[in-house]
């Protein structure tokens, strides 16, 4: 079982239960909107979620993992996912939970053990991460780490009464700095 630790916090596997604690405590900040907001989450959505998991991990496709305090509350999740391990690459995907949990440096703590498992661990060469231009947090936390701007896909999105851009980011191996 991985379990990686960091400053405060740690990464492991989601159990049913978790799965189910995150659907519950997942608030969408009106303020500072980060994705589309997801009304009716229910404990079937949240075990159908803790499936998809379990099975993205037998096929190999996808590494998600919960994002726990040191006191073992789950704050959020964390992925590496569309793993193709014959052109060693994938992307990442990261939330937590409670507005109250955010900016507090957990998001970026976890990106970084998740890119440093990707790369050290899995022999991953390339992870991407696709976030919209309204998420002003993700960027910041793909740059610190060193993700580089790729592209973006003009008005790709229909978010908050208006078309969004997504933006890609990516990083390479021989460039992560750690």
């Amino acid at each position: 079982m991985v379990k990686l630790q960091g400053e405060g916090l740690y990464l492991a596997a989601l159990e049913r239960r978790d799965c189910r604690k995150l659907s519950e405590d997942a608030e969408h900040d009106f303020a500072n909107p980060a994705e589309p907001l997801r009304v009716g989450h229910s404990v079937e959505k949240s075990d159908e979620w803790f499936d998809e998991i379990q099975k993205r991990l037998r096929e190999k496709t996808a590494v998600e993992l919960g994002i726990f305090l040191d006191d073992g509350t789950v704050i959020g999740d964390v992925a590496l996912q569309d793993i193709d391990f014959a052109n060693r690459s994938c992307s990442v995907g990261m939330g937590i939970a409670k507005i109250e949990n955010r900016g507090k440096g957990y998001g970026g703590r976890a990106l970084r053990l998740i890119v440093e498992y990707g790369f050290f661990e899995m022999g991953m060469e390339r992870i991407s991460a696709d976030t919209l231009d309204a998420n002003v947090s993700a960027r910041k936390s793909l740059e610190r780490l060193g993700f580089a701007l790729e592209g973006c896909e003009r008005k790709a999105a229909y978010f908050g009464g208006k078309k969004r851009d997504r933006l890609r980011f990516g990083l390479l191996a021989e460039e992560y700095a750690g």
